[in-house]
């Protein structure tokens, strides 16, 4: 077998493999004369029949299957001796499949590209240091009675906070469209759950009052039936109601599975799911300029069909998530997904490679220690241990996981680091993550 291997890019390859015509005759007539010890033809007893009447009426077929048996296991071989690893299937032409003629076909394919950089020498990452305070503890307990929020219907105007029950009707040039129509539907003015020029219509309304609104749907909004147009909506305000809180009481405490029911054991509880979330937010953080460094440092050519793959996987996410808003068939614009699905390809590959280049093999401990970690803000956080270790493949995503955190912690050692203080409020707010 001769093979040649030339490069059409940087990342891409073209290979020409030759197979002797010998080998491919050789392999043409054992398949025949295995095929001729079995055959039933008219006139003939089981596997007596002429071998060139098998050759005549099964030749060529014969022919076919054995090329893309040799053409297989050709490329296969062909890589082994070139030492290549491809990154994604390759396209593969025939060139001579023709018994008494050498076998000859070309494969193009892409490979891994190079990955300079597996370390942060020299580079500075910045990382939030706070810690949670009495005044972070009064406002997550302010959401919490808000989230527990009971409506008491009004005459007055509604203002921002208030709770409005509508029905509305919504027509493009004329024409209702699909999801323009809502009956007993409930919204509190103020918190952008619609439009703004549906909201901004509903400002001082009473219960009973008609509204109509002009609405401009947005260029990117997610149905694209609707997007870029302009609608118009009739809405009629069936109720209106003033929020009331509930007192941070024995009873609410309770209700929110403190059994204790005391403020302060209520207190606590908050302090401990803020220093998680906020433990958890830090280490977000942090991971994502690491990540983003190794990406800026290593500017690598991305392998099509990997970043096509991966496409695929961020349109039928996407989709899910519309499918749980109730958005279902909505189209989703591959050219739009396609830088984040390449970033994320450039990202995976310069993981891997940092991870073979410094031998960096998961802690078993510290996947452990995640799995506890993760299991603290369960009721019986030793069950949920016991479900993970149950099942190997629930064990992988959390060892994936902490894979990619071991990589940050030996990334982090060659950066230059500097805490910087911020508050608790602002570092959440900043929707840093």
């Amino acid at each position: 077998m001769q093979v040649s291997l030339e490069n059409t890019g940087a990342i891409g390859r073209r290979m020409t493999v030759t197979i002797p015509a010998e080998r491919m005759e050789e392999s043409v007539v054992k398949r025949l004369s295995s095929m001729g010890r079995n055959l039933r033809l008219p006139g003939f007893r089981p596997g007596k029949a002429p071998r060139k009447l098998i050759e005549s009426k099964y030749g060529s077929q014969v022919v076919m299957e054995v090329a893309e048996q040799l053409i297989n296991e050709g490329y296969r071989n062909a890589l082994g001796e070139e030492k290549v690893i491809p990154a994604g299937s390759p396209k593969i032409e025939a060139k001579t499949i023709e018994r008494g003629k050498d076998l000859e076909f070309v494969a193009e394919f892409e490979v891994f590209p190079e990955v300079s950089r597996v370390d942060l020498s020299g580079e500075s990452i910045t990382r939030p240091a706070c810690e949670v305070g009495e005044a972070d503890i009064d406002r997550t307990i302010e959401s919490l009675r808000s989230r527990a929020v009971e409506w008491d219907p009004t005459e007055d105007a509604a203002s921002d906070g208030d709770q409005l029950t509508i029905d509305f009707a919504g027509t493009i040039d004329g024409e209702p469209f699909e999801g323009g129509q809502g009956s007993d539907y409930p919204m509190e003015l103020g918190k952008g759950a619609m439009l703004p020029e549906f909201e901004s219509a509903l400002a001082g309304v009473r219960a009973g009052e008609e509204r109509t609104a002009t609405v401009n749907f947005p260029e990117d909004y997610p149905g694209q039936a609707v997007a870029g147009k302009q609608a118009e909506f009739r809405i009629t305000v069936k109720a209106v109601a003033h929020p009331r809180l509930p007192e941070v009481d024995e009873a609410f405490i309770k209700g929110l599975g403190v059994e204790d029911g005391t403020e302060a054991a209520l207190r606590e509880e908050v302090r401990k799911n803020l220093e998680r979330e906020l433990k958890d937010r830090i280490r977000a953080n942090v991971k994502n300029q690491v990540m983003e460094k190794l990406v800026e440092l290593n500017p690598i050519e991305i392998p099509a069909q990997l970043a096509q793959e991966e496409a695929d996987r961020v349109i039928e996410s996407t989709r899910a998530r519309f499918a749980q808003q109730g958005l279902k068939d909505v189209p989703v614009d591959r050219d739009k997904v396609m830088p984040e699905a390449r970033r994320r390809v450039a990202l995976g590959l310069v993981i891997h490679e940092v991870v073979r280049a410094n031998e960096i093999k998961t802690d078993d401990a510290k996947v452990r220690e995640r799995v506890e970690e993760l299991a603290s803000s369960y009721e019986h956080p030793e069950e949920f241990v016991q479900w993970h270790y149950a099942d190997r493949s629930r064990l992988a995503n959390v060892e994936a996981v902490v894979l990619e955190d071991q990589v940050v912690e030996f990334l982090l050692d060659s950066a230059e680091v500097t805490d910087k203080t911020v508050s608790f409020e602002e570092f959440v707010n900043s929707g840093a993550s």
